[in-house]
């Protein structure tokens, strides 16, 4: 037996994992690093967060993941260079924060890596073309087992566009993992570039688990203060909104397009809403003029309209729900001004209330996965026809 199948077997029936989950976002803010104890799987699942970290990426590594990023026309060159480029990168943070946290690499029995988004194209949003679903995320995961040495999953989203999905959003087969409770109603809302959420009904009726991206989380926001303030990324504690004022026939303008009206589950990107996105906008509602800061504040107005509304839509009950917040969008305090009165009556947590860091999370999600891909057995999720197929998946890169 080749020795690494023999020492995934091992790890696969050990009492408990130790797992890195890796995380980067549409943002391209950094790289989130979850350092995990897995027992058990399924909903038998115990995890201990033991070590967490963001390490920011450098300058370097924004400028050159923007040269591709969410972009139809790039240099094939330039994808083909950098997928084994961030993956070193990723290695090498890796490695700093193992060393950091005394843990030695041999330790770790699986890295578990979501790598980087360049582009996302699910089939809804190409309305007429012969392609089905598809989805890119880079951060070679061979380079990133040997330059660890530790066995790799990665590529997770590829099986779900295989099986019928489009490829996002996977938070749902952690979230019923970590957070489904009987008897309970909860949303697990996290605003990243895009936003998310997973509706968990409180019982054992898989079909009423809805999960599904709404549309823009931060990323509009940040892509506009980008333009505006060069050397700012994003609006900290929404100091530029909430000088301005809701410019409502843009806000009108913005939540027209088709997508809000496309049945869940669904995903998107950044390759709909983007500063192109606004432009348009602008120009049909004639706000061309409008000012950063009432440009900045409909902009958070609109990422918690279509929130709230996507919630509304598929969620139909006038009972108090539990949501919980994660994601860089929790620390906007317009924001979740802006959601707790679009939706009232429902009651608003941050997951840290459940025992999970919400800017960990996502890291810890892939963590999850990683533990299914090797220990798992079959997960039965909901909607299967509808975009949540059932599924174990990640592709699996030895050291050596």
């Amino acid at each position: 037996m080749n020795p690494h199948i023999h020492r995934l077997a091992t790890i696969a029936n050990k009492k408990e994992r130790i797992i890195v989950g890796l995380m980067s976002g549409t943002s391209l803010d950094g790289l989130d690093i979850a350092l995990c104890k897995i027992a058990g799987s399924r909903s038998g699942t115990h995890l201990e967060l033991i070590h967490f970290e963001t390490v920011e990426y450098s300058d370097e590594m924004r400028k050159e993941i923007s040269k591709v990023f969410a972009k139809k026309n790039i240099e094939l060159e330039k994808l083909c260079v950098l997928h084994p480029w961030i993956a070193m990168k990723h290695a090498a943070i890796v490695n700093n924060c193992l060393k950091k946290w005394q843990i030695k690499n041999e330790d770790v029995d699986l890295l578990a890596s979501h790598g980087q988004t360049v582009f996302h194209s699910p089939k809804g949003l190409r309305q007429k073309d012969k392609f089905g679903n598809a989805t890119l995320q880079i951060g070679d995961g061979d380079h990133l087992a040997v330059a660890t040495g530790i066995i790799t999953i990665s590529d997770f989203r590829q099986k779900h566009i295989a099986l019928g999905g489009e490829g996002a959003p996977l938070a749902l087969y952690g979230d019923q993992i970590l957070f489904g409770k009987k008897g309970e109603e909860r949303i697990l809302l996290n605003i990243g570039g895009i936003a998310n959420f997973t509706y968990l009904p409180g019982s054992t009726r898989a079909a009423e688990v809805v999960c599904t991206d709404t549309g823009p989380g931060n990323t509009m926001m940040d892509a506009f203060i980008q333009q505006q303030f060069p050397g700012k990324y994003f609006d900290k504690d929404a100091s530029l909104a909430s000088l301005g004022r809701v410019n409502f026939e843009l806000l009108a303008s913005l939540k027209a397009p088709e997508f809000f009206n496309l049945p869940v589950p669904k995903t998107t990107g950044p390759e709909l809403f983007n500063l192109s996105y606004l432009s348009e906008a602008r120009q049909r509602s004639n706000t061309e003029n409008c000012s950063a800061a009432d440009t900045m504040a409909t902009l958070n107005r609109f990422t918690a309209d279509t929130i709230a509304e996507a919630i509304d839509d598929a969620v139909r009950t006038k009972r108090c729900i539990h949501i919980y917040l994660s994601g860089g969008g929790m620390h906007n305090p317009l924001l979740v001004k802006n959601l707790s009165q679009q939706l009232p009556g429902h009651a608003f947590h941050s997951t840290s209330e459940l025992g999970i860091n919400p800017d960990a999370k996502e890291a810890m999600l892939f963590a999850i996965l990683a533990n299914e891909t090797v220990c798992g057995d079959e997960f039965v999720s909901a909607k299967k026809s509808a975009g949540m197929p059932v599924f174990s998946l990640g592709k699996i890169s030895f050291p050596s």
